[in-house]
């Protein structure tokens, strides 16, 4: 049975001409009442969670203090981490009044950032890559044929949130690509790469979120009930432990697209 112990602390980030207080989060997994003759697979789900955490900087929260923000990429680099089993310490970073020291460790001043091998690591391609380099099971690769299956939905979800004109045919052109690949997900999945999550879906699905909540919220719009394996699909991953551990809170994601629908 896994057990998700979780401990949180707070350290001071002192710098020359400021100070700024982060919230430092512990996630760990362990593994309790394992068999006596514990499969390959659990005996390194255990070495792994003993191992040293991973460091993370992520998005805080802009609605309730000490929890967790909204950015999709930072979920999925978070999704990432989850689905391997790895232990990691998550510390929020108040992105409206960023720290000297991000920009110490990142000089664009971006979240997310993970801390590998003593190297900080920005980028969520890049970081989920090397991720996948290094802890190459369980394996999230997606097969190169199928690692742009359902990229265009997040574009297509921001043209349309962005609307001010019912007749401009953004809602449709979004509709077109939820289509498509709810017909992809009725011949080859119940995922994008079949019977097994990838790091595809993981980009996706917090993409995914996004867009409910916010077309939920601004244009009163959900997806139709006649693309059911798409309906499928996200109920699926939003219900994972994974996902519902990683996700923003719908107010932050509400507040976090407020500028792109006034602007």
């Amino acid at each position: 049975m896994a057990v998700l112990l979780r401990t949180t602390s707070c350290a001071a980030a002192t710098t020359a001409g400021s100070s700024s207080t982060l919230l430092a989060t512990t996630f760990r997994r362990d593994r309790r009442l394992l068999p006596s003759r514990a499969s390959p697979a659990r005996r390194a789900f255990t070495t792994r969670a003993s191992a040293e955490p991973l460091e993370v900087c992520a998005k805080a929260s802009i609605t309730v203090p000490d929890r967790l923000g909204d950015c999709p990429f930072t979920q999925r680099v978070l999704l990432t981490i989850e689905e391997k089993n790895l232990p990691y310490e998550l510390k929020l970073v108040d992105l409206a009044n960023k720290p000297d020291w991000l920009f110490t460790i990142n000089p664009e001043g971006k979240v997310p950032i993970v801390k590998l091998e003593d190297k900080w690591v920005a980028d969520s391609d890049v970081i989920t890559q090397v991720l996948e380099e290094k802890y190459p099971q369980p394996s999230l690769a997606t097969p190169p044929e199928k690692a742009s299956i359902g990229s265009k939905i997040f574009s297509t979800f921001i043209g349309f949130l962005k609307s001010k004109d019912t007749n401009d045919g953004t809602e449709q052109t979004l509709l077109s690509e939820l289509t498509s690949f709810d017909s992809y997900l009725k011949d080859n999945g119940p995922f994008i790469n079949g019977g097994t999550i990838s790091a595809a879906d993981l980009s996706l699905a917090p993409k995914l979120y996004h867009m409910e909540i916010a077309l939920g919220h601004y244009k009163n719009w959900s997806v139709p009930d006649a693309l059911a394996h798409v309906k499928t699909y996200m109920k699926t991953i939003f219900s994972m432990d994974s996902f519902v551990n990683t996700r923003g809170l719908p107010e932050d994601v509400i507040a976090g697209w407020r500028s792109k629908v006034m602007g």
